[in-house]
This record gives structure tokens, sequence and C-alpha cells, in this order.
């Protein structure tokens, strides 16, 4: 009797404790309390279009996350804050995903912010916003149940360096 009330009381906790991470992982770190309005963030961000992020998962489990915008040095353009959202939210869902590789395409790992898109912003609460959409992406991407590599070849500046410290290995 005391066995198997002990391992039907382990599995309910480790079920428990997973669906909580799960859940953790994919919830924003900001709420509307902090002046955080994800949705508006989102249509300023779309305003600022170029380059792209490109994921291919691989049959083997590996993940290759590609920053593509060499003409900027691959600098983020509001439409890659964006994208890199999505690939995270598609990472999460990922069942067999086992790791992933970021790099930049051409010479340059990634120059941070494309200054376009920081002009952009009407004012400081929007730079902040956007400071807080980047800040929980890159959580999230650190929480992510895989092992995340930052193939950095050239230079990883501001944002870029930001995004190599949310990688496992770099």
């Amino acid at each position: 009797f005391f066995p198997g009330m002990v391992a039907a009381l382990w599995k309910n906790l480790l079920r428990t404790t997973t669906e909580v991470m799960v859940q953790q992982r994919m919830t924003s770190l900001y709420t509307g309390a902090h002046g955080y309005e994800e949705e508006q963030i989102k249509k300023n961000l779309q305003q600022c279009a170029g380059g792209s992020i490109n994921l291919s998962k691989e049959d083997d489990g590996i993940g290759i996350l590609t920053l593509n915008n060499p003409k900027l040095m691959n600098a983020f353009t509001g439409t890659m804050m964006l994208e890199l959202q999505e690939r995270v939210t598609e990472l999460e869902n990922w069942k067999d995903g086992k790791g992933l590789i970021i790099y930049g395409a051409g010479n340059t790992f990634c120059s941070g912010s494309d200054l376009n898109a920081v002009k952009a912003l009407p004012n400081s609460q929007d730079g902040m916003n956007m400071c807080m959409f980047m800040q929980n992406t890159l959580t999230r991407l650190m929480r992510l149940p895989l092992i995340s590599v930052a193939l950095v070849q050239g230079k990883a500046i501001g944002g870029g360096a930001e995004l190599t410290t949310a990688c496992d290995f770099r």
C-alpha cells in the first residue's frame, strides 16, 4: 500500500511540476502594471521592416536559427524582433527538439538593434516596452528545454551580445 501511494504521489508531483514549468516558460515576465502593452509594441515593431529570423528543424532534433540581415550586420529590425518571438514559440512547442544552434548570416553574429527601429520609437515608454519585449523573448529562449549554442562568428554587439547570454554555450 505505502510504496504504491508514494509512487502515485511522486508521479503527480512530477506531472504538476512539469505543467508549471511549461506554463512559466511561455508566460510573459511583464504585465500591464509595468506599462507593458504587448499588442501595441507589436504594432510599433511591425513598422520597422527588414531582415528575417529563419528556423530550420532537422530530423535529428537540432534546430538552426539564422539571423538574416547581413546588409545591416544582422541588426534586429522590428519585424525581426517579432519573428524571434514567433520562432521561440515554435521551439517551445517542438516536442522532438534536443538542441539549437543560433548564427548570423554573413560575417557578423548580430550588431544589436537597427538604429532606424530605435529612432522610430516616439517616446521613452515605447523604448522601455521594446526592451521588455526583447527581454521577455530572450528569457523564454533561455528557458527552452533544449541545449542552445550561439555560434558567434564576427561581432556580437548590444542586443546581439544579449542574445548570446540567453544561450547555454557561446
